[in-house]
Protein backbone atom coordinates (compact mmCIF):
# COMPACT_ATOMS: atom_id res chain seq x y z
CA UNK A 1 0.00 0.00 0.00
CA UNK A 2 2.48 2.58 -1.13
CA UNK A 3 1.12 5.72 0.42
CA UNK A 4 -0.41 8.50 -1.71
CA UNK A 5 1.66 11.62 -1.47
CA UNK A 6 -1.15 14.12 -1.53
CA UNK A 7 -3.03 15.92 1.18
CA UNK A 8 -6.59 16.82 0.23
CA UNK A 9 -5.60 17.11 -3.41
CA UNK A 10 -2.18 18.71 -2.93
CA UNK A 11 0.32 17.00 -5.19
CA UNK A 12 3.53 15.72 -3.66
CA UNK A 13 6.60 13.73 -4.71
CA UNK A 14 7.43 10.13 -3.89
CA UNK A 15 10.69 10.82 -2.17
CA UNK A 16 13.20 11.61 -4.90
CA UNK A 17 16.49 11.93 -3.03
CA UNK A 18 18.24 15.12 -2.16
CA UNK A 19 21.98 15.55 -1.79
CA UNK A 20 23.38 15.77 1.70
CA UNK A 21 21.71 13.87 4.48
CA UNK A 22 21.98 14.50 8.20
CA UNK A 23 22.67 11.37 10.21
CA UNK A 24 21.06 10.59 13.55
CA UNK A 25 24.14 11.74 15.47
CA UNK A 26 23.91 15.23 13.99
CA UNK A 27 26.74 14.92 11.44
CA UNK A 28 26.54 14.92 7.67
CA UNK A 29 27.04 11.99 5.36
CA UNK A 30 27.56 12.40 1.63
CA UNK A 31 26.42 9.77 -0.85
CA UNK A 32 25.77 9.40 -4.60
CA UNK A 33 24.10 12.58 -5.75
CA UNK A 34 21.20 13.31 -8.06
CA UNK A 35 22.08 16.97 -8.53
CA UNK A 36 23.98 19.87 -7.11
CA UNK A 37 21.41 22.62 -7.11
CA UNK A 38 21.72 24.83 -4.05
CA UNK A 39 19.67 27.92 -3.34
CA UNK A 40 22.18 30.65 -2.50
CA UNK A 41 20.00 33.63 -3.43
CA UNK A 42 16.39 33.46 -2.13
CA UNK A 43 15.32 35.80 -4.92
CA UNK A 44 16.08 33.02 -7.41
CA UNK A 45 13.83 30.44 -5.74
CA UNK A 46 11.40 30.21 -8.69
CA UNK A 47 14.14 29.73 -11.28
CA UNK A 48 14.05 25.92 -10.86
CA UNK A 49 11.59 23.23 -9.78
CA UNK A 50 13.62 21.98 -6.81
CA UNK A 51 16.52 22.90 -4.56
CA UNK A 52 18.65 20.43 -2.63
CA UNK A 53 19.59 20.33 1.04
CA UNK A 54 17.56 23.38 2.04
CA UNK A 55 17.81 23.73 5.80
CA UNK A 56 15.14 25.47 7.80
CA UNK A 57 15.70 28.58 9.85
CA UNK A 58 14.87 28.52 13.55
CA UNK A 59 11.80 30.60 12.76
CA UNK A 60 10.54 28.09 10.17
CA UNK A 61 10.98 25.17 12.55
CA UNK A 62 9.20 27.04 15.34
CA UNK A 63 6.32 27.85 12.99
CA UNK A 64 6.08 24.18 11.94
CA UNK A 65 5.95 23.00 15.55
CA UNK A 66 3.27 25.59 16.31
CA UNK A 67 1.19 24.49 13.31
CA UNK A 68 1.35 20.84 14.32
CA UNK A 69 0.53 21.68 17.93
CA UNK A 70 -2.53 23.68 16.90
CA UNK A 71 -3.92 20.75 14.92
CA UNK A 72 -3.17 18.17 17.62
CA UNK A 73 -6.81 17.55 18.56
CA UNK A 74 -7.54 13.84 17.93
CA UNK A 75 -10.82 12.71 16.48
CA UNK A 76 -13.25 10.83 18.76
CA UNK A 77 -12.29 7.19 19.47
CA UNK A 78 -15.23 5.85 17.47
CA UNK A 79 -14.06 7.70 14.35
CA UNK A 80 -10.50 6.46 14.84
CA UNK A 81 -11.78 2.89 15.14
CA UNK A 82 -13.77 3.34 11.94
CA UNK A 83 -10.69 4.39 9.97
CA UNK A 84 -8.73 1.48 11.45
CA UNK A 85 -11.34 -1.20 10.77
CA UNK A 86 -12.06 0.04 7.24
CA UNK A 87 -8.45 0.63 6.20
CA UNK A 88 -8.64 -2.16 3.62
CA UNK A 89 -11.70 -0.59 2.01
CA UNK A 90 -10.05 2.81 1.71
CA UNK A 91 -6.92 1.38 0.05
CA UNK A 92 -8.93 -0.74 -2.39
CA UNK A 93 -10.98 2.31 -3.30
CA UNK A 94 -7.79 4.33 -3.81
CA UNK A 95 -6.35 1.82 -6.28
CA UNK A 96 -9.71 1.29 -7.98
CA UNK A 97 -9.79 5.02 -8.75
CA UNK A 98 -6.13 5.63 -9.62
CA UNK A 99 -5.05 2.16 -10.85
CA UNK A 100 -1.41 2.50 -12.00
CA UNK A 101 -1.52 6.20 -12.89
CA UNK A 102 -0.70 7.76 -9.51
CA UNK A 103 2.96 6.92 -8.85
CA UNK A 104 6.06 7.10 -10.99
CA UNK A 105 8.51 4.21 -11.17
CA UNK A 106 11.24 4.67 -8.55
CA UNK A 107 14.44 4.29 -10.56
CA UNK A 108 16.32 6.36 -7.95
CA UNK A 109 16.19 3.36 -5.63
CA UNK A 110 19.32 1.82 -7.16
CA UNK A 111 21.37 4.89 -6.26
CA UNK A 112 20.03 5.05 -2.72
CA UNK A 113 19.90 1.31 -2.10
CA UNK A 114 22.54 -0.58 -4.13
CA UNK A 115 21.34 -3.80 -2.49
CA UNK A 116 18.56 -3.79 -5.09
CA UNK A 117 20.93 -3.58 -8.06
CA UNK A 118 22.66 -6.47 -9.88
CA UNK A 119 25.86 -8.04 -8.56
CA UNK A 120 25.35 -6.64 -5.09
CA UNK A 121 26.12 -8.05 -1.67
CA UNK A 122 24.03 -7.32 1.38
CA UNK A 123 27.13 -6.86 3.48
CA UNK A 124 29.52 -5.26 1.01
CA UNK A 125 30.98 -2.87 3.60
CA UNK A 126 31.80 -5.49 6.24
CA UNK A 127 35.14 -6.88 7.37
CA UNK A 128 36.62 -10.08 5.85
CA UNK A 129 35.77 -12.08 8.95
CA UNK A 130 32.16 -10.92 8.56
CA UNK A 131 32.10 -12.29 5.02
CA UNK A 132 33.29 -15.64 6.36
CA UNK A 133 30.61 -15.69 9.06
CA UNK A 134 27.96 -14.56 6.58
CA UNK A 135 28.89 -17.34 4.17
CA UNK A 136 28.61 -19.93 6.94
CA UNK A 137 25.24 -18.56 8.06
CA UNK A 138 23.93 -18.40 4.50
CA UNK A 139 25.00 -21.98 3.83
CA UNK A 140 23.40 -23.09 7.08
CA UNK A 141 20.18 -21.27 6.20
CA UNK A 142 20.18 -22.82 2.73
CA UNK A 143 20.51 -26.30 4.21
CA UNK A 144 17.73 -25.65 6.71
CA UNK A 145 15.37 -24.62 3.88
CA UNK A 146 16.55 -27.23 1.34
CA UNK A 147 13.54 -29.49 1.89
CA UNK A 148 11.02 -26.65 1.91
CA UNK A 149 9.06 -25.77 -1.20
CA UNK A 150 7.96 -22.17 -1.46
CA UNK A 151 7.89 -19.58 -4.27
CA UNK A 152 11.48 -18.72 -5.15
CA UNK A 153 12.91 -21.51 -2.98
CA UNK A 154 15.67 -22.17 -5.52
CA UNK A 155 16.72 -18.49 -5.71
CA UNK A 156 20.05 -17.33 -4.31
CA UNK A 157 19.00 -13.72 -3.67
CA UNK A 158 15.54 -12.81 -2.41
CA UNK A 159 13.95 -9.37 -2.07
CA UNK A 160 10.59 -8.62 -0.47
CA UNK A 161 8.79 -5.32 -0.92
CA UNK A 162 6.09 -4.69 1.64
CA UNK A 163 3.38 -2.27 0.54
CA UNK A 164 4.16 -2.68 -3.15
CA UNK A 165 1.17 -0.75 -4.48
CA UNK A 166 0.97 -1.29 -8.23
CA UNK A 167 4.64 -2.22 -8.62
CA UNK A 168 6.51 1.09 -8.96
CA UNK A 169 9.43 -0.41 -7.07
CA UNK A 170 9.10 -4.08 -8.06
CA UNK A 171 9.09 -3.62 -11.81
CA UNK A 172 12.17 -1.35 -11.93
CA UNK A 173 13.98 -4.00 -9.86
CA UNK A 174 12.97 -6.77 -12.23
CA UNK A 175 13.94 -4.71 -15.29
CA UNK A 176 17.26 -3.52 -13.87
CA UNK A 177 18.49 -6.53 -11.93
CA UNK A 178 19.16 -9.39 -14.36
CA UNK A 179 20.75 -11.66 -11.75
CA UNK A 180 19.47 -15.18 -12.66
CA UNK A 181 19.42 -16.05 -8.96
CA UNK A 182 17.10 -13.16 -8.08
CA UNK A 183 13.54 -13.66 -6.89
CA UNK A 184 11.30 -10.76 -5.84
CA UNK A 185 8.29 -10.99 -3.55
CA UNK A 186 5.82 -8.15 -3.21
CA UNK A 187 2.75 -7.75 -1.07
CA UNK A 188 0.12 -5.16 -0.34
CA UNK A 189 -2.82 -4.69 1.99
CA UNK A 190 -4.99 -3.90 -1.04
CA UNK A 191 -6.18 -6.85 -3.12
CA UNK A 192 -6.93 -4.37 -5.91
CA UNK A 193 -3.29 -3.23 -5.99
CA UNK A 194 -1.97 -6.81 -6.03
CA UNK A 195 -4.27 -7.71 -8.90
CA UNK A 196 -2.95 -4.73 -10.86
CA UNK A 197 0.60 -6.02 -10.28
CA UNK A 198 -0.31 -9.52 -11.46
CA UNK A 199 -2.02 -8.26 -14.61
CA UNK A 200 0.87 -5.99 -15.56
CA UNK A 201 2.58 -7.30 -18.75
CA UNK A 202 5.94 -7.08 -16.96
CA UNK A 203 4.89 -9.45 -14.18
CA UNK A 204 6.87 -12.69 -14.49
CA UNK A 205 5.80 -15.46 -12.08
CA UNK A 206 9.14 -17.15 -12.70
CA UNK A 207 10.91 -14.21 -11.04
CA UNK A 208 8.24 -12.62 -8.88
CA UNK A 209 5.45 -13.57 -6.48
CA UNK A 210 2.77 -11.03 -5.55
CA UNK A 211 0.37 -11.67 -2.68
CA UNK A 212 -2.11 -9.90 -0.42
CA UNK A 213 -0.85 -9.36 3.12
CA UNK A 214 -1.66 -7.12 6.08
CA UNK A 215 1.67 -5.99 7.51
CA UNK A 216 0.05 -5.23 10.87
CA UNK A 217 -1.42 -8.74 11.26
CA UNK A 218 1.64 -10.46 12.70
CA UNK A 219 -0.25 -13.72 13.24
CA UNK A 220 -0.54 -14.39 9.51
CA UNK A 221 2.37 -16.25 7.93
CA UNK A 222 4.37 -15.00 4.97
CA UNK A 223 4.85 -17.36 1.99
CA UNK A 224 8.57 -17.63 2.82
CA UNK A 225 10.22 -19.16 5.90
CA UNK A 226 12.05 -17.16 8.53
CA UNK A 227 15.69 -16.46 7.73
CA UNK A 228 15.22 -16.67 3.97
CA UNK A 229 15.31 -13.05 2.71
CA UNK A 230 18.30 -10.91 1.76
CA UNK A 231 16.46 -7.59 1.52
CA UNK A 232 13.14 -6.19 2.75
CA UNK A 233 11.96 -2.88 1.27
CA UNK A 234 9.48 -0.47 2.89
CA UNK A 235 8.88 2.66 0.78
CA UNK A 236 6.29 5.01 2.27
CA UNK A 237 4.39 2.12 3.85
CA UNK A 238 5.21 1.91 7.57
CA UNK A 239 3.68 5.37 8.02
CA UNK A 240 0.30 3.97 6.94
CA UNK A 241 0.12 1.69 9.99
CA UNK A 242 -1.32 2.59 13.35
CA UNK A 243 1.64 3.60 15.56
CA UNK A 244 0.70 0.93 18.11
CA UNK A 245 1.20 -1.79 15.48
CA UNK A 246 4.54 -0.67 14.08
CA UNK A 247 6.91 -2.41 16.50
CA UNK A 248 5.37 -5.87 16.19
CA UNK A 249 5.24 -5.49 12.41
CA UNK A 250 8.93 -4.60 12.11
CA UNK A 251 9.94 -7.34 14.55
CA UNK A 252 8.00 -9.90 12.51
CA UNK A 253 9.69 -8.76 9.30
CA UNK A 254 13.11 -8.95 10.95
CA UNK A 255 12.61 -12.66 11.52
CA UNK A 256 12.36 -13.18 7.75
CA UNK A 257 15.86 -11.80 7.13
CA UNK A 258 18.95 -13.95 6.74
CA UNK A 259 21.87 -13.09 9.02
CA UNK A 260 23.44 -10.09 7.30
CA UNK A 261 20.21 -9.26 5.49
CA UNK A 262 19.02 -5.65 5.41
CA UNK A 263 15.78 -3.75 5.83
CA UNK A 264 15.49 -0.60 3.70
CA UNK A 265 13.06 2.20 4.46
CA UNK A 266 12.13 5.58 3.09
CA UNK A 267 9.21 7.42 4.67
CA UNK A 268 7.81 10.74 5.84
CA UNK A 269 9.79 12.86 8.29
CA UNK A 270 8.44 15.12 11.01
CA UNK A 271 7.20 18.52 9.74
CA UNK A 272 7.14 17.47 6.11
CA UNK A 273 4.95 19.70 3.96
CA UNK A 274 2.25 17.04 3.92
CA UNK A 275 1.97 17.15 7.71
CA UNK A 276 1.80 20.93 7.87
CA UNK A 277 -0.99 21.07 5.29
CA UNK A 278 -3.39 18.91 7.26
CA UNK A 279 -6.34 20.92 8.46
CA UNK A 280 -8.06 20.62 11.81
CA UNK A 281 -10.24 17.55 12.13
CA UNK A 282 -7.71 15.23 10.46
CA UNK A 283 -5.59 14.30 13.48
CA UNK A 284 -5.96 10.75 14.82
CA UNK A 285 -3.20 10.95 17.41
CA UNK A 286 0.08 12.81 17.81
CA UNK A 287 1.73 13.07 14.34
CA UNK A 288 -0.81 10.58 12.92
CA UNK A 289 -3.46 11.80 10.47
CA UNK A 290 -6.21 10.68 8.12
CA UNK A 291 -6.36 11.96 4.55
CA UNK A 292 -9.51 12.98 2.74
CA UNK A 293 -9.71 9.56 1.09
CA UNK A 294 -9.61 7.70 4.41
CA UNK A 295 -5.99 6.50 4.19
CA UNK A 296 -3.70 7.34 7.11
CA UNK A 297 -0.15 8.61 7.53
CA UNK A 298 2.38 9.05 10.33
CA UNK A 299 5.37 11.43 10.35
CA UNK A 300 8.55 10.00 11.92
CA UNK A 301 11.65 11.24 13.66
CA UNK A 302 14.99 9.49 13.22
CA UNK A 303 14.99 8.41 16.85
CA UNK A 304 11.56 6.81 16.56
CA UNK A 305 12.63 4.72 13.59
CA UNK A 306 15.93 3.82 15.22
CA UNK A 307 14.07 2.52 18.25
CA UNK A 308 11.71 0.42 16.09
CA UNK A 309 14.55 -1.26 14.21
CA UNK A 310 16.94 -1.77 17.11
CA UNK A 311 14.15 -3.17 19.28
CA UNK A 312 13.65 -5.73 16.50
CA UNK A 313 17.29 -6.77 16.90
CA UNK A 314 18.67 -4.95 13.85
CA UNK A 315 21.84 -2.86 13.63
CA UNK A 316 21.95 0.64 12.17
CA UNK A 317 23.78 1.07 8.89
CA UNK A 318 22.09 4.33 7.87
CA UNK A 319 19.51 6.69 9.37
CA UNK A 320 19.33 9.98 7.49
CA UNK A 321 17.09 12.99 6.94
CA UNK A 322 16.59 14.08 3.34
CA UNK A 323 15.43 17.69 2.91
CA UNK A 324 14.33 19.33 -0.32
CA UNK A 325 12.57 22.51 -1.40
CA UNK A 326 10.16 21.85 -4.25
CA UNK A 327 8.75 24.73 -6.25
CA UNK A 328 5.55 25.17 -8.24
CA UNK A 329 6.63 27.94 -10.55
CA UNK A 330 3.21 28.31 -12.13
CA UNK A 331 1.46 28.93 -8.81
CA UNK A 332 4.52 30.53 -7.18
CA UNK A 333 4.41 28.01 -4.32
CA UNK A 334 7.28 26.61 -2.26
CA UNK A 335 7.01 23.18 -0.62
CA UNK A 336 9.45 21.93 2.00
CA UNK A 337 9.74 18.14 1.95
CA UNK A 338 11.25 16.05 4.73
CA UNK A 339 11.90 12.33 4.28
CA UNK A 340 13.81 9.81 6.36
CA UNK A 341 15.90 7.07 4.83
CA UNK A 342 17.05 4.05 6.83
CA UNK A 343 19.07 0.90 6.35
CA UNK A 344 19.29 -1.63 9.19
CA UNK A 345 21.04 -4.99 9.15
CA UNK A 346 20.38 -8.27 10.88
CA UNK A 347 23.53 -9.19 12.81
CA UNK A 348 25.68 -11.97 11.42
CA UNK A 349 26.24 -13.05 15.00
CA UNK A 350 23.41 -12.67 17.48
CA UNK A 351 23.88 -11.34 21.00
CA UNK A 352 26.51 -12.92 23.22
CA UNK A 353 23.73 -14.54 25.21
CA UNK A 354 22.67 -16.53 22.14
CA UNK A 355 24.09 -20.01 21.69
CA UNK A 356 26.29 -20.86 18.74
CA UNK A 357 23.61 -23.09 17.26
CA UNK A 358 21.18 -20.16 17.18
CA UNK A 359 23.74 -17.81 15.69
CA UNK A 360 23.20 -19.12 12.17
CA UNK A 361 19.63 -20.27 12.52
CA UNK A 362 17.06 -19.33 9.95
Amino acid sequence: MAAPLTVDGVDGCDGEPGLILTDSSGGEEKRPQFGTRFLTDPRQVFQHNAWDNVEWTDEQEAAAKKKVSENNHPLPPEKQEEYDSRANEYWNEFYTIHENRFFKDRHWLFTEFPELAPQCSVNHESHPEDHRDQKLCTEFAALSHSDEEFPGSSATYRILEVGCGVGNTVFPILKTNNDPGLFVYCCDFSSTAVELVKTNPEYDPERCFAFVHDLSDVGVNYPVPDGSLDVIVLIFVLSALHPNKMQESISRLARLLKPGGVMLLRDYGRYDMAQLRFKKGRCLSENFYVRGDGTRVYFFTQDELNELFTEAGLEKVQNLVDRRLQVNRGKQLTMYRVWIQCKYRKPLVQSSETTEDKTCSA
